[in-house]
């Protein structure tokens, strides 16, 4: 248990992760049922498993990164357009 919390927490030590120690997981109070031995195997799973982001948050990260270099490219043709237009 950690200090003033009355949740079961499931600790994970072996990483496989050059940059984390452990890895501490609190289960769900819905699931407080479940053996301990499936809490620990999913847990080590999820520990042991590569963190990066599924696809489709990577594919709209870039997504809405290429919507706002197209619109400050769109805001800066406008303020040269109309800059040029006030100078003619």
């Amino acid at each position: 248990m950690l200090k003033g919390t009355n949740r079961q927490v499931i600790e994970i030590t072996q990483t496989d992760c050059e940059y984390f120690e452990r890895v501490m997981f609190f289960v769900k109070p819905e699931c407080v049922n479940v053996s301990e031995g499936k809490l620990r195997e999913r847990a080590s799973a999820i520990a042991g498993s590569d963190s990066r982001p599924p696809a489709m948050k990577i594919h709209r990260s870039r997504l809405k990164a290429a919507a706002f270099i197209a619109a400050g490219a769109a805001a800066g043709a406008t303020a040269t357009a109309a800059l040029v237009a006030f100078i003619l």
